[in-house]
């Protein structure tokens, strides 16, 4: 049996006739760039998720980019973040010409731990952005406290968290913004490279809005200079094909995990993932820490089942920022645990079947 990691053309066969007609109604209007469709979804998207303002551009990483600079963070400036993360959520607060400050990860949840987050704050701190990783919400009521506490503003990474709650509220909506991925194997992806900004805030709405845009609201009209990071008509069409089914699918996600919950928890060389209490995990990412990792990955590949690792290096290792001169001691847990996570395949059209056979395949691999 074979095991994708995700399987796109599944869920494209699933929804078919209305990905096809999406593709077909831009063609045929040549409404490429802007327009009615983009206007589209980013109206669906705001309403669905319950926000003022959704602002499309062109990728998540450029959506971290924009916020930041939008909050006039620049030279000289310092931004928290994760240790453990994609490198978007660090990369885009160089750009602004801010430093990175890493924090270690909580070693139940995996996310940012906010115990640890006020202790990096310095006179030059201006944002603060946990990373909801693996679908799985921070620890915001914390993070929150600590932000208005010293006057600074928190911006939510939601790449891996599309509709996560906690304690009643969606991932995005709790910070002065929210930024997503689109990417396409997100639990709303396009075909292609695409994101979002969604914010409350009138002001910085149109700020984002504008920046993205060349810095114009109105074609020509240009108040400010800016980049251009705009969402295209083909991919907003697909993500409004989509977006009447995400709920859905995150249902689903949520009973994959529960069934690899029950038929892992008894396999003692595996830790299977927990929610933080309140919270409704989105899965994204089914991650596990596991003895023998690299051994059991491989066992995997042989048998047709794809894993990935997310990440195998804790930012602060990578050698993009080996000027900040970190040890493995600064983030004990993001090293310790950088040799054991792994991310089992997990999608909502995955099979009780196909879990099982990944289970017991674990289960074999341990047996020996």
């Amino acid at each position: 049996m074979n095991v994708p990691f995700v399987d796109l053309k599944v869920q494209y066969q699933s929804i078919k006739p209305d990905i096809d007609k999406a593709i077909g109604d831009v063609i045929a209007e040549t409404a490429f760039i802007g327009g009615k469709y983009v206007n589209e979804f980013e109206k669906k998207f705001a309403e669905l998720y319950g926000v003022k303002h959704c602002i499309s551009c062109a990728n998540g990483t450029d959506s971290l980019y924009i916020l930041m600079k939008m909050l006039g963070i620049g030279t000289g400036d310092e931004v928290i973040t994760v240790a453990n993360s994609w490198i978007s959520s660090s990369e885009t607060i160089t750009q602004t010409g801010a430093t990175p400050v890493f924090v270690d990860i909580d070693q139940v949840y995996y996310s940012i731990d906010e115990k640890q987050i006020e202790s990096k704050i310095t006179a030059k701190t201006k944002a603060i952005i946990p990373v909801h990783l693996h679908g799985q919400m921070c620890e915001m009521d914390s993070i929150l406290e600590i932000a208005a506490k010293h006057n600074i503003p928190v911006i939510e990474d939601c790449a891996q968290s599309h509709f996560s709650v906690y304690k009643g509220k969606r991932a995005g909506t709790m910070g002065i913004a929210g930024s997503f991925s689109f990417y396409p194997g997100k639990n709303l992806g396009a075909y292609g490279d695409a994101g979002c900004i969604i914010t409350d805030d009138d002001k910085l709405a149109e700020n984002c809005k504008r920046y993205a845009r060349h810095g114009a609201l109105i074609k020509h009209q240009h108040t400010t200079e800016g980049v251009n990071s705009r969402l295209d008509g083909l991919q907003a069409a697909i993500l409004s094909a989509k977006l009447p089914y995400i709920l859905g699918w995150t249902a689903q996600r949520q009973a994959n995990a529960k069934y690899y919950d029950r038929v892992l928890s008894g396999i003692s060389q595996i830790v299977i993932p927990e929610v933080r209490p309140g919270t409704e995990h989105s899965y994204h990412l089914y991650v596990v820490r596991a003895e023998r990792r690299d051994e059991l990955g491989q066992c995997l590949k042989s048998k047709g089942i794809e894993t990935s690792v997310h990440y195998p290096v804790p930012l602060p290792f990578m050698k993009a920022y080996q000027y900040l001169r970190h040890t493995e001691h600064d983030f004990p847990i993001s090293n310790k645990y950088q040799h054991q996570i792994l991310s089992l395949p997990l999608y909502p059209e995955l099979s009780n079947e196909m879990m099982d056979y990944v289970s017991n395949t674990i289960k074999d691999f341990y047996s020996k």
